[in-house]
């Protein structure tokens, strides 16, 4: 579904992506781990063109993400992502930033995209919360919503970048627990986060970066059984620990 190929990347000088090389086939979760500055945002920002590669090749569906010839507003309509930072139209209310894309992108017709966000909002747990705008709903809510958004497109796979960062502690399980029924229906994903409970409970395998390389690609047992690199036992003794 996704595969990465000697993928590098330069900010002038710096070197953020270092011929990093992984995949994710049909129905997998992988996250991606590593301290901070280590890649790993970018290396999912480059996965739909959001950012774009200097060396190497990125494929989604056969697709090669950093062809010129490839249309990235398609690309980007099979391949949703989920911020950080929600990136929610404040000026439209939770039901109407889940129509807007089928509208717009879909071409689906008014009704089909309003049922299908009322679908969704109740697979997120929001049913109750569809009219109010996002500046009435928690961080957690918000985050929701945006995940919604990303499935209103029907996707083929799911980006999240660190999407419990922004959040209070008691708000990120609600956001962990639909990802995790997202992942147990098959939903494919690729995940930046430092949630290692749901490392452990759902992803396939586990990517660690560390200073713009792969490090260690490894299945989530392997990997938190720390048979991998002293670089890896280093990053979970200090964030299992705390």
């Amino acid at each position: 579904m996704i595969s990465i190929s000697n993928a590098s990347k330069w900010y002038g000088d710096f070197q953020v992506l270092n011929d990093c090389t992984t995949h994710v086939s049909k129905g997998e979760v992988v996250v991606v781990c590593g301290p901070s500055g280590s890649g790993k945002s970018t290396l999912i920002k480059c996965v739909n063109g959001l950012e774009s590669i200097d060396k190497g090749k990125i494929m989604v569906d056969g697709d090669v993400v950093n062809d010129k010839k490839t249309n990235l507003n398609i690309l980007r309509s099979k391949i949703g992502m989920v911020f950080q930072s929600f990136e929610l139209f404040p000026h439209m209310s939770a039901l109407d930033n889940v129509i807007l894309g089928q509208i717009k992108v879909l071409k689906r017709s008014e009704d089909e995209a309003r049922a299908r966000a009322h679908d969704l909002m109740a697979q997120v747990g929001l049913s109750e919360h569809a009219g109010k705008y996002p500046a009435q709903l928690s961080g957690g809510q918000q985050q929701r919503v945006a995940i919604a958004r990303g499935l209103a497109m029907d996707p083929i796979a799911l980006l999240f970048d660190e999407p419990t960062s922004a959040l209070d502690p008691e708000m990120i399980n609600d956001v962990l627990d639909v990802m995790v029924n997202l992942a147990q229906d098959g939903m494919t994903m690729m995940v930046v986060t430092h949630e290692m409970g749901f490392a452990q409970k759902v992803a396939h395998r586990v990517v660690f970066m560390d200073e713009g390389c792969i490090v260690e690609d490894a299945p989530t047992d392997q990997f938190f059984q720390a048979q991998g690199s002293e670089r890896a036992q280093q990053f979970l003794s200090k964030i299992l620990t705390h």
